[in-house]
């Protein structure tokens, strides 16, 4: 054969691979090594690609009964399955994924590796590698997986109830323009160079070296260095404003950081309003049970003359609060891989959040000391002015100027 004509042949082999099923591709080989005659399996196996073994393979079966419609070997054909030759692999597989017996166990999984599975059942006398484990996982719909958060808590009964009466609260306040605000702390973080979960691009041989251990940095006064991030997010205006604390996440702390964004950018933007609502989580420093929280409002009530509308998510919803993924999602995404080390820098990475959507963000530093513990008592809770819903009053409340 001339050049041109193994190149035209490889070509040809080439293409009809991959759209003939085995048994035509086993025929076609058969059948093309008998038209060379002698030396053709030889010749077909080279330009093919295949083993002269298949070729040969393809001639007998040339000599054979046709198969039934849709199949490539006859029944029983090709290598037995692993659990078909050892009845017993998959059981002592299924051992070693979920051990049996005491179920007062505290560990009722495992976490080895298909290679340690595999010297497992080796160990029992199974023939079996860890690549066949691998297959025999997902042929019984096993995966790696990962923990995924979910479990908040149990289901308040009344749960439905509050989101529609949320939802109600704020179409209200849609319609008049008064402003909505969605509020909540972030996670504490050390400041210092320690690692930040999450990667971004970097040239080659430009990695960031951080520290080995999180301990945290002390400053002068023997105080662990932390920033204690709590946001404000503007529903109507997709705006984000993020008060960073040095201290503690109190009730104090985070009407501050309310105070700070209606008196930096609130009072501007809804000029002549006297009506603010804030949708928050139930727990925390904004706590629906924090009598703090609520003496701390009516302070910042008395000082702007606003009457400030409280509607709290109920137990085990705080991730449909929507500052937790319309701005700390973002923040998260933004200040990836950066190791936070000093509060500027904390300061500047939010501040540098953006969205296609339009989100904005600022940010400032909080070196306020918030001192913990402070109690209320029941007669300065007894002096507040606070009108409650008969829908769970607890968690939906509105707090007016004291005269």
């Amino acid at each position: 054969m001339t050049r041109t004509q193994i190149l035209a042949a490889e070509k040809q082999y080439d293409f009809l691979r991959t759209t003939l099923n085995e048994r035509q591709w086993r025929l076609y080989l058969g059948s093309e090594a008998e038209r060379h005659g002698p030396g053709g399996i030889a010749l077909v196996a080279r330009l093919s690609g295949a083993s002269k073994g298949l070729v040969s393979r393809g001639l007998t079966d040339m000599d054979k009964s046709p198969l039934p419609i849709g199949r490539s070997r006859i029944p029983g054909g090709g290598r037995k399955k692993l659990t078909d030759t050892d009845p017993t692999l998959e059981s002592d597989l299924e051992d070693l994924l979920e051990p049996k017996g005491d179920p007062m166990r505290t560990v009722q999984w495992t976490t080895q590796s298909p290679d340690k599975l595999a010297a497992s059942l080796q160990a029992a006398e199974h023939r079996v590698s860890a690549t066949s484990i691998v297959r025999i996982l997902k042929a019984n719909d096993f995966s790696l997986k990962a923990n995924r958060k979910n479990i908040e808590g149990e289901s308040h009964p009344d749960r439905d109830g509050q989101f529609h009466l949320i939802n109600a609260t704020v179409k209200d306040f849609q319609a008049t323009g008064d402003p909505i605000i969605s509020v909540d702390a972030k996670k504490k973080e050390l400041i210092g160079n320690f690692k930040n979960n999450g990667r971004n691009w970097q040239s080659k041989g430009s990695n960031q070296v951080v520290n080995v251990y999180d301990f945290g940095e002390k400053d002068a006064t023997g105080k662990i260095k932390k920033a204690v991030p709590y946001g404000v997010y503007d529903i109507l205006r997709n705006a984000g404003y993020v008060n960073v604390g040095t201290s503690a996440d109190t009730a104090a702390f985070s009407v501050e950081s309310i105070r700070r964004w209606w008196k930096d950018y609130g009072a501007a933007l809804y000029p002549g309003k006297t009506a603010l609502l804030i949708t928050c989580d139930g727990g925390g420093s904004n706590s629906s049970r924090s009598r703090l929280w609520k003496k701390e409002l009516q302070q910042f009530v008395n000082e702007t003359g606003l009457s400030i509308t409280v509607r709290h998510y109920p137990p085990a919803t705080s991730k449909w609060n929507k500052i937790e993924h319309r701005l700390f999602s973002y923040i998260s995404v933004n200040w990836r891989a950066k190791p936070l080390t000093s509060l500027e820098v904390v300061i500047d990475l939010i501040s540098q959040t953006t969205t296609r959507t339009g989100l904005t963000v600022t940010a400032q530093a909080d070196t306020n000391t918030y001192e913990k513990g402070l109690k209320v008592s029941d007669e300065e809770l007894a002096q507040l002015n606070i009108e409650r819903q008969d829908f769970h009053g607890e968690w939906n409340y509105t707090i007016r100027p004291q005269v």
